[in-house]
Formats: C-alpha cells, structure tokens, sequence
C-alpha cells in the first residue's frame, strides 16, 4: 500500500441517529487506538511458568482522538452539546485505502485551548461504548 495523506482520514459523527454522517470540520490530527486486554489463566501446570492466556476472553475497546481549529457551526455544536448531555452517538472513522471503523462513542473530553496571537483549537477524546466494527474498502 502506498503513502496515505493524511487530510483523507476523516471522522465523521451521526448527528441524530438517522444514519446521516456528517464530518468534523477544521480537524487537522486525528488518531485511533484500539485495545484489548489480557485475561492471564497461567497456573501451577502452565508449560515452563510460562504466562499462558484466554483467547478472546479480554475486554475491547476503541478510542478516538482529534485536534484542530473550529470551522465548521453544524458540527461545532453538534460536538458541544453532545458532550454535555454525555450522549452515545455513532461515529465512523475513515481510513484511506483501508477501510472504515464505525461504532457508538461517547466524547470523554474535549479541551479548548489558545495563544494570544492565534486562533482558538481544540481536541477530542472519544472512547468506545458498544461493539465496534471494521468495514475493508
């Protein structure tokens, strides 16, 4: 797979539930990590004392960041207000040449941040709250 621009990675937010996407405007980072835990089931007989595991048996979850300017109302205040009232709403995750990771989450954080001589940013923490899915493109 060749070299990805990065601007081609978008995060995208179903605003109302209608299956309607609609992308967050003025983001200029955005990242996604995913996870899961471990569940140790070594035991006294374990080969050598070596740690074994339980396939499958650990949590999951996703988490969603991004950074970036205000540009865009629409989305401004969908992502305020959601982060007030703490709803869950579904989320896609583009990834160019790769694929789209979609799923319900829930804004965990979202800081505003200035410098005298520039425009006002923001970042956005979004964590998992249900089952996640990959689509390949």
């Amino acid at each position: 797979m060749a070299a990805q621009s990065g601007k081609d990675m978008l995060l995208k937010l179903d605003e109302t539930g209608s299956g309607s996407f609609l992308t967050v405007a003025g983001l200029r980072s955005r990242s996604l990590s995913l996870n899961a835990a471990s569940v140790d089931t070594t035991d006294q007989e374990s080969a050598g004392r070596w740690r074994e595991l339980l396939a499958g048996g650990g949590v999951k979850r996703a988490s969603l960041s991004g950074s970036g300017v205000f540009k865009d109302q629409g989305s401004d205040a969908a992502i305020r207000g959601l982060f007030f009232a703490g709803t869950i709403r579904t989320w896609q995750l583009i990834l160019p040449s790769f694929g789209v990771v979609e799923g319900p989450f829930q804004i965990v954080a979202l800081e505003f941040s200035a410098d005298h001589a520039g425009e006002v940013t923001f970042d956005l923490a979004l964590e998992s709250a249900g089952e996640v899915t990959f689509a390949a493109v």
